[in-house]
């Protein structure tokens, strides 16, 4: 027989705190990481195993080094001529929709339709030689974002220029990391997690017992030191030169492309900008990258909930730093 102080203890018995768990899978050309908190391993593992899943379902939809991706086969059928708006599937035409308005919000500065110019820049990087001046010319000819008619209603996409190759590589890992997250809340009732994709963060609930999860800003220079942020139902993205980049001429070229120069950033800079979605965080990093940076921080400024941090390193490795004004709230205290 169980007494009454037994029968209490029984019935009030604290809930067990979940554990941590994390998984790593390389998809999107980068390594994928779910961080989560789960009542037992099994159930963290089928979890994660279907947000990688979900993640390398996106990657046939959006890549750009897949030939069958929906992407390609939507380029290649715009590739000699322009004919009918092709019908494309609720993800493609979700990631195409938010790269517009974008698009149009930073006057061009981020454009999904740089392609051409991307895949001269690849050549670039592993010659060690500058695109020609007419090979640049006629790919900028494919450039401009004004180039792709969206309909909504009929979720069409049409390329008014005959060879328009789309690139997605400056917004699909933040939207996979963000339906990653997504999955793992909605089908899997775990909603402390978070999803990395390299730079691209995506945060759910804290873990148990803290207010948030500690995320650090890899530094852009030597002597600079990480700079952590408090992030909870948010997503972080970083973007820079730190590590892809090419020297021609004496001159330090970044991988990311000014979309009306065709031309690659010059000197070394770094965006972090923090967001409540990383299709937000991803995508808007490449703009302030590529913007001045007052005009940058007023972009992030207008986005609801978004924040942002610039690093520009000068002569003797002398780092510069600006902020916008609500980056603070992700600070330590």
């Amino acid at each position: 027989m169980v007494g009454w102080v037994g029968l209490v203890g029984l019935l009030y018995q604290p809930a067990a705190v979940p554990a941590r768990y994390e998984f790593e899978s390389k998809h999107m050309g980068t390594t994928f990481r779910v961080v989560q908190y789960a009542d037992d391993a099994d159930a963290a593992k089928r979890a994660a195993d279907a947000a990688f899943a979900r993640v390398a379902a996106l990657d046939e939809v959006m890549s750009d080094y897949k030939r069958d991706s929906e992407l390609n086969r939507l380029c290649a059928a715009f590739k000699s001529a322009v004919g009918d708006p092709i019908k494309v599937g609720d993800d493609l035409f979700f990631v195409l929709f938010q790269a517009e308005q974008l698009s149009k919000a930073s006057d061009g500065a981020f454009d999904v339709t740089v392609g051409p110019v991307v895949q001269l820049w690849r050549h670039a990087r592993r010659t060690q030689q500058l695109p020609d001046e007419d090979e640049l010319a006629a790919a900028l000819a494919k450039v401009g974002y004004k180039k792709v008619q969206l309909d909504p209603a009929r979720q069409t996409v049409k390329l008014l220029v005959p060879g328009m190759q789309l690139d997605l590589g400056g917004i699909a890992k933040g939207y996979a990391a963000d339906e990653a997250l997504k999955l793992l809340r909605e089908k899997h009732g775990i909603t402390r997690a978070l999803v990395a994709a390299a730079g691209d963060i995506t945060c759910g609930d804290p873990p148990p017992g803290r207010d948030y999860w500690a995320v650090d800003i890899a530094p852009i220079a030597k002597g600079q030191k990480p700079r952590p942020l408090r992030l909870a139902n948010a997503a972080v993205s970083t973007s820079g030169d730190l590590e892809q980049f090419v020297e021609i001429g004496g001159v330090r070229y970044s991988h990311i492309v000014d979309p009306k120069t065709g031309l690659g950033l010059t000197g070394r800079r770094s965006a972090t900008v923090v967001a409540p979605k990383g299709i937000t965080a991803d995508s808007m990093t490449k703009a302030v990258m590529v913007l001045p940076t007052d005009a940058g921080l007023s972009l992030v400024e207008k986005a609801p909930g978004a924040a942002a941090y610039l690093a520009t390193v000068g002569p003797g490795e002398a780092v510069a730093e600006r902020e916008s004004k609500r980056f603070a709230l992700y600070r330590p205290r």
